[in-house]
């Protein structure tokens, strides 16, 4: 009983759980605002495509009802004239039903972006169960939907039968107009209709849709373990990343190491510190540090320098300032270029020969504040 408390879904989704959901077809979705888009949509259209409907459904219609003495007789006209009726129908329509094809697909990816998933379409034996579908019907959800349909029934049957009321003399005097004139007026009546009749369902979407997103946020929820869980699987095991850790370790140490044949000096502590400092002055602004460490790490570099005749130099202040101030591949700091180019300056002195009666210059002695460093 005391875990309890622990395994309630407390804990937002983390990305890979929405990412995952996304996967499956599982994103926040409103039937609302994609009804009304779509009627939003077929209102505009009509509004503002209705001389051109009215037009082609006219001479479609007309075409179809016109008929010869010859064609009367004439067994096959009847096809023939309904297959030219319905081709006119459809070429008219077609812009029509395009545009509220695009108004599905927009108003339902608004609130859940573009979502194709393979799983959400395959079969699964579960849906099957009658147990389970009873309780889908008598769950809370199911009377979620049957109070948003009454609702929604209840508002717009209110908002259709005032409109109707009040436009009952313009429907009627259809009858009076010509037939090009009716077929126009009606289409654009139609439009104001649904028009109408969609401002209704704004107010619905627009309760609808924070609705929907509270409800799939609140799906998505996490308990502590599942995160817990989830935070071991993706940045795996604490043991598994040590590991990792230690073996990324041994192969840059392995690869420092390989740099200090190439040095041209190591400054040590002489014990505890050591850095292995080179300078090339057609490619480098200043000396660069290409391996350093301390004790066992250090008597390693010592070691290699010794083996591949590489100067080691002791200025324990310069370095342990280098080792603080410095990473693998960093340039000296300013701070330190005057010390630094002291030792160089000794090394490169030592390699070269002297002219007769010319003595060599003493080891310089750094002067540091370590206290910078």
């Amino acid at each position: 009983m005391a875990d309890e408390p622990q395994q309630e879904r407390t804990e937002q989704a983390t990305p890979k759980r929405r990412e995952d959901a996304r996967k499956k077809g599982d994103v926040p979705r409103s039937r609302e605002l994609t009804m009304t888009g779509v009627m939003l949509t077929g209102a505009a259209s009509m509004l503002l495509f209705s001389g051109p409907f009215s037009q082609r459904f006219l001479s479609a219609f007309s075409a179809g009802l016109t008929i010869d003495r010859a064609q009367a007789y004439d067994t096959s006209y009847v096809l023939q004239a309904f297959s030219s009726v319905a081709g006119e129908v459809f070429i008219g329509l077609m812009p029509f039903g395009l545009l509220l094809l695009a108004a599905v697909f927009l108003s339902a990816a608004m609130i859940g972006g573009w979502s194709f998933s393979l799983q959400a379409m395959s079969f699964k034996v579960e849906r099957l169960s009658p147990v389970k579908g009873m309780k889908r019907i008598f769950s809370a959800n199911s009377l979620n939907e049957l109070i948003k349909a009454i609702a929604k029934f209840s508002l717009v049957a209110v908002i259709a039968v005032s409109w109707l009321w009040w436009s009952v003399d313009e429907l009627l005097g259809l009858g009076r107009q010509p037939v090009h004139a009716a077929i126009g007026r009606a289409i654009g009546i139609c439009g104001v209709s649904l028009l109408v009749v969609s401002c209704g369902l704004i107010v619905i979407a627009a309760v609808d849709v924070p609705f929907q997103l509270w409800q799939y946020q609140k799906k998505l929820r996490m308990t502590r373990q599942q995160v817990r869980d989830e935070l071991k699987e993706t940045e795996g095991r604490p043991e598994v990343k040590s590991r990792i850790r230690a073996l990324q370790q041994q192969i840059a140490t392995r690869r420092m190491m390989e740099e200090v044949p190439n040095a041209d000096v190591v400054i040590t502590n002489p014990t505890h510190f050591a850095v292995a400092l080179k300078y090339d002055d057609a490619r480098m602004g200043a000396p660069q540090v290409v391996a350093k460490g301390k004790d066992l790490i250090a008597a390693r570099i010592r070691e290699i320098a010794a083996d591949h005749k590489v100067p080691l130099f002791s200025a324990p202040p310069l370095a342990r300032a280098l080792f603080r101030s410095t990473e693998i591949g960093d340039e000296v700091p300013a701070a330190l270029y005057t010390a630094v180019a002291q030792v160089l300056a000794y090394i490169y002195q030592l390699n070269e020969t002297l002219r007769p009666g010319e003595q060599r210059m003493q080891p310089p002695v750094p002067e540091i504040d370590e206290d910078e460093f």
